[in-house]
């Protein structure tokens, strides 16, 4: 089989990129290990940067984000039984952000790629990139049971941070920057209306909270857990309960509860690996940097990796040119350390770390409390909240 750029991963990374490819003329194939009903079964975040909707909407699959997403012009701090809203249209001169799960964007996704007749190879097996150090790169896998050889001029990948791309290439080719975190976040779907009709972050002495949403009527909520602790020892009611303990009572009041349909622990972490490009094999999303969720960076980073990435393969296919692909894994890195600062530090701030005493909760605690009070600090938070410019 030949193609001219093959994408491993099939995540919204990776669908993106084939979307876009393929809008310009750009023949792709896309291949996961996993099926598909399995890519769309997982849960993951949904705050959307503006930055990330123009380009959903320039790849055209903005119609249901825009029918169904939810317009956040601000989130609240909630702290020492405290609440303090970050205006974060007025302090960014209008910008906002969306709330839109990355389920449905997958979902939009694939769907608009079986509409178009792209192809994608699901289930997948023991996907190998070859000679992207030299000029005829490809991939290999098993499909269906039996191998299979695809031809390229690039690869993409975009297949996480457990994926075949990154482990393809030399050690001694790439630096590897990481920070693992002594928590992780317990989080609960249950279809009960939100707490609140935007975000809430908390800091308690038990730890961090957050209370998001997917709808109007479907309910993300968090909780601060030890590393290694198992999602079994919690109950729905526990949850609950614990939700509720952390939250100023105002709110606490007002937590509809009911059933979970979805429970999971994620552990936290903070990894960047250096360079993104290695030949004709470029790094995209996760496979190349993760970010601990504080600060809803992951899939917006992603989509900042696919629209560089993109304009340089456009560029090389249109013009002849190589300037784009050449700087794509300086522009993305770029980005990806502001972004690796700003959830670092959102991290840093909401969380109670193991090994923090009294002094450490009481910088926390003044850090707040001069976030709520000076305009140049909340408007610091805000413009990275609502997302750099490209």
């Amino acid at each position: 089989m030949r193609t001219q750029v093959a994408i491993i991963g099939s995540g919204p990374s990776g669908l993106l990129l084939g979307q876009i490819l393929s809008g310009a003329g750009i023949a792709n194939v896309v291949v996961d290990r996993t099926r598909r009903d399995h890519i769309l079964a997982r849960v993951r975040a949904g705050v959307l940067e503006q930055g990330t909707v123009r380009v959903l909407d320039q790849a055209g699959l903005g119609a249901r984000l825009h029918n169904e997403g939810l317009i956040h012009d601000g989130f609240s701090l909630a702290f020492d039984e405290r609440d303090h809203r970050i205006d974060l249209a007025g302090l960014t001169g209008g910008k906002h952000v969306t709330v839109y799960g990355q389920t449905e964007i997958t979902r939009d996704l694939l769907d608009a790629r079986e509409t178009d007749g792209m192809l994608s190879l699901y289930d997948v097996e023991d996907v190998v990139p070859h000679d992207f150090d030299g000029e005829r790169p490809y991939v290999t896998l098993i499909h269906d049971g039996k191998p299979l050889r695809i031809d390229c001029d690039f690869i993409a990948g975009c297949d996480g941070f457990h994926g075949a791309s990154r482990r393809a290439v030399p050690p001694s080719a790439m630096t590897c920057y990481e920070r693992i975190y002594p928590f992780g976040w317990l989080g609960l779907l249950a279809e009960v209306p939100p707490v609140s009709h935007e975000l809430i972050y908390a800091n308690h002495a038990r730890g961090f909270a957050l209370c998001s949403m997917r709808s109007l009527s479907r309910s993300r909520y968090y909780v601060q857990v030890p590393a290694g602790e198992k999602v079994e020892a919690w109950s729905d009611q526990r949850f609950w309960d614990e939700l509720r303990a952390r939250l100023p009572r105002h709110h606490a009041e007002k937590v509809t509860t009911g059933p979970s349909f979805e429970k999971s622990i994620a552990p936290l972490r903070s990894f960047v690996a250096e360079p993104m490009r290695f030949g004709r094999l470029f790094l995209v999303g996760d496979a190349a940097h993760i970010v601990p969720p504080t600060g809803a960076k992951g899939l917006n980073l992603a989509v900042g990796d696919v629209h560089y990435l993109s304009e340089g393969l456009c560029e090389h296919y249109r013009e002849g040119s190589e300037a784009g692909l050449e700087a794509y894994s300086a522009r993305a890195l770029s980005r990806v350390w502001k972004a690796v600062r700003f959830s670092w530090w959102m991290t840093t701030l909401l969380h109670r770390f193991p090994e923090a005493g009294a002094f450490e909760t009481k910088i926390q605690l003044a850090e707040l409390d001069y976030l709520t009070h000076s305009r140049a600090a909340a408007s610091m938070l805000a413009e990275n909240y609502v997302g750099l410019s490209y």
